[in-house]
């Protein structure tokens, strides 16, 4: 499969001259767990409608980082802004809203075995009475067409998926209720090779379809450049570099390139347990 066109989300983009204001923006955000610093200030901003992919080893802080967009964790410290607002300041139902205009794809999926597929795809809508059971149905077979699943999947339970089929269902509920901003944790986690990049592909497709701000994480080297208009890397809890993600592997940032390439030697080293 061929690495898509990552030209852009449409005619609308910014001029030079007006840079559009950021959809996310993150400003000397720090989290700390104990003694643990997770988040040392960490500096971000997400273009609207483009693709953000973070990228970092093993707690390096990529899956706080969202949960502090998402809210839920509350950082110690730092500026979350999402269209121009703080979120910390926003009132319970203008969070909501913010929330209400997000999808999530998790990294295992995380669908509900006791739940058709129809109802997992259509969970979020289903809870907040946004549509009746019947019209969830349309809504579900919509979503699944879109990720490539006939509408017939939808009558199956989750665990008579393969771990492929599981994975588009997760992506279908993730946009299923049109979002304008969609999270990606390790999308390609537990996938061979062929399987990482279809989902890649249809996470493209899906998200220049919607016309979203996607924002995603993972330390696969490929998807990354496969999905990614823009990437960043966080070592430490601090943003240590950002750039176009295709530029990986070659940014002449040292940590980056060792990171991107899996190399051993490097400034990267592990740390061992005391």
């Amino acid at each position: 499969m061929s690495a898509p066109d990552r030209g852009g989300h449409g005619p609308e983009r910014e001029s030079a001259a007006q840079p559009a204001p950021p959809k996310i923006r993150l400003r000397g955000l720090r989290k700390a767990f104990g003694s643990k610093q997770v988040l040392d200030g960490v500096d971000l901003d997400v273009r609207a409608r483009h693709s953000m992919v973070i990228l970092g080893g093993s707690g390096s802080g990529k899956s706080v980082t969202i949960k502090c967009i998402l809210g839920l964790i509350t950082p110690d410290e730092g500026l979350v802004e999402v269209d121009g607002q703080d979120v910390s300041k926003l009132s319970r139902r203008d969070r909501a809203a913010i929330m209400d205009r997000t999808g999530m794809l998790f990294q295992n999926g995380a669908l509900f075995d006791s739940l058709p597929v129809w109802e997992n795809v259509t969970f979020k809508l289903l809870a907040q009475k946004r549509v009746t059971r019947t019209a969830a149905r349309d809504v579900a077979a919509e979503a699944l067409a879109q990720v490539g699943l006939a509408a017939s999947v939808g009558d199956l339970s989750p665990s008579e998926l393969s771990g492929g089929m599981q994975k588009r269902v997760a992506l279908a509920r993730a946009i299923a209720a049109k979002p304008d901003i969609v999270f990606f944790d390790e999308p390609t986690t537990g996938l061979d090779p062929i399987m990482g990049a279809v989902i890649d592909g249809l996470i493209v497709d899906v998200v220049e379809r919607l016309g979203a701000t996607a924002f995603s994480i993972t330390h696969d080297m490929a998807s990354a450049r496969r999905i990614g208009d823009d990437a960043a890397m966080i070592h430490k809890g601090r943003i240590v570099w950002n750039g176009a993600a295709d530029s990986l592997g070659h940014t002449g940032n040292a940590m980056v390139d060792q990171f991107a390439n899996g190399e051993r030697e490097g400034p990267i080293q592990m740390e061992l347990r005391k």
